[in-house]
């Protein structure tokens, strides 16, 4: 935050100042009263587990001021300004900053594929511009106001990853950051559970453009059959990129070569050669979208293209450990999407040996958990994996799917991950390729990090 006192941040939370100089200077905003710093605006979140009201007198050995909705009357030198929630009136300073800034901004929102899409998008707009992009995972309804609260004055522009877990988050992430440009990456079944149908998550995740410029431009993928076909359903103008004849912005002739991947980016008449360092044709779509908003924006294809050959993604991080065996971490969450999009990364990569794939139990997908995790089963059934390993009783689910179909995919099952471990320790040899991915609550990085050790 530039120029910001706390006389601005008491207007924009409509907040009572207890006591402190309303002309002292906010520089940034801060939730976690371990990362405070000279200058911070700490705002104290009541979780399931934790107040952090409890927090305010340390933090504020440090801090510049804090929030609370707990304190009626307080004395000090510091400010302390009195609201009624504090998730809203952090929500309120977003808003507020936001309308303090003149930069448009990209925001970013789907089912899977938010953040790789996120930073490719950045990538190609940092060719030519100064761009600020979502920091960590701050892409919720605390995360994206201190996001808002970061970006300079020096930022030509802003890209911000938009995410949800229930009905209307993503309206009133529209509502703050007031997008230029929205991109919606895929529509899954991630939050089903919550949302009940994919056609409730497409609207939620299309409720981006509440707020979005007039003016602006919706980017959707072509290749998903949910968002296929509906630019006729709003009044901003739609682009559509992937890999279909009819997309605005298409990936033609996509090969993949030693650990990357070769495609031709096609608008209109031109046509761009692109080299991505990321393999799969998910990473492909992104990189297909980077380009079309950045092309958008003013940047010539072929100098924004030019800048994927040492792209180096967020996910799916690539650890090959010398004489030994490489490790695909895509431990971060899980979907059936998502995991599809792994498996192919996985089916790519060239290997002297085999092909393992070691899959944990995909959470939130409601009462149709088991066929989703049977779907992906099938899935894999048809791809060129020699091993199954899962890990969890939804996962078992998949094992019965290969099986089914008689693949020659040779599976195993556990129940934890130390057991897991135990049997690829024992079994794994030079030149194989193993990836590991299932939902956070699977800690399924402990494999990872025991193959390492």
């Amino acid at each position: 935050m530039e120029d910001i006192t706390i006389r601005d941040i008491v207007e924009a939370v409509n907040g009572t100042l207890l006591c402190g100089d309303e002309n002292t200077v906010v520089t940034d905003v801060c939730i976690d009263s371990n990362e405070i710093k000279a200058g911070d605006l700490f705002v104290p979140i009541i979780g399931e587990r934790v107040d952090a009201h409890r927090f305010i007198e340390s933090v504020l050995e440090t801090g510049a001021a804090t929030l609370t909705s707990e304190h009626d009357s307080v004395c000090g030198e510091k400010p302390y300004i009195r609201v009624q929630d504090t998730v809203q009136a952090l929500q309120d300073i977003g808003t507020y900053v936001r309308k303090r800034l003149t930069l448009p901004i990209v925001a970013v929102t789907g089912s899977v594929g938010k953040t790789t899409t996120r930073h490719m998008i950045t990538t190609a707009l940092r060719s030519r511009k100064r761009v600020f992009e979502t920091q960590k995972n701050y892409n919720s309804q605390i995360g994206v106001p201190i996001m808002l609260a970061r970006i300079s004055r020096d930022d030509e522009m802003a890209v911000l990853e938009c995410g949800m877990s229930e009905v209307g988050q993503i309206t009133t992430l529209s509502n703050m950051v007031r997008p230029r440009y929205a991109v919606v990456s895929r529509i899954g079944v991630a939050h089903i559970e919550t949302m009940k149908t994919q056609e409730n998550i497409r609207r939620e995740k299309l409720s981006i453009i509440s707020a979005m410029d007039p003016d602006g431009t919706l980017f959707l993928n072509g290749d998903d059959v949910m968002l296929a076909g509906l630019q006729d359903s709003f009044s901003c103008k739609v682009c559509y990129y992937g890999t279909q004849e009819w997309c605005d912005y298409r990936a033609e002739d996509i090969q993949y070569d030693k650990g990357r991947s070769y495609f031709t980016c096609v608008h209109e008449d031109e046509r761009v050669p692109v080299e991505l360092s990321v393999l799969g044709e998910h990473n492909v779509l992104n990189c297909v979208a980077a380009i079309a908003v950045s092309h958008i924006c003013g940047i010539p294809m072929d100098v924004a293209a030019a800048e994927f050959s040492h792209f180096h993604g967020m996910r799916q991080n690539i650890i090959q450990l010398e004489n030994r065996f490489t490790i695909i971490d895509d431990t971060y969450n899980a979907s059936p999407d998502s995991v599809r999009a792994s498996l192919d990364v996985l089916c790519h990569m060239e290997t002297g040996g085999r092909r393992i794939a070691v899959l944990g139990d995909m959470f939130d997908l409601g009462e149709n958990s088991r066929q989703y995790h049977h779907e992906v089963g099938a899935f894999l059934s048809n791809l060129p994996v020699d091993e199954l390993v899962v890990v969890g009783e939804r996962a078992k689910e998949i094992v019965q799917a290969v099986k089914e179909r008689t693949s020659g995919v040779k599976t195993y099952e556990f129940s934890e991950n130390e057991e897991a471990v135990m049997y690829l320790l024992a079994t794994l040899m030079p030149g194989d390729v193993v990836l590991v991915k299932g939902s956070n609550g699977m800690h399924m990085n402990e494999i990872v990090r025991l193959l390492q050790e």
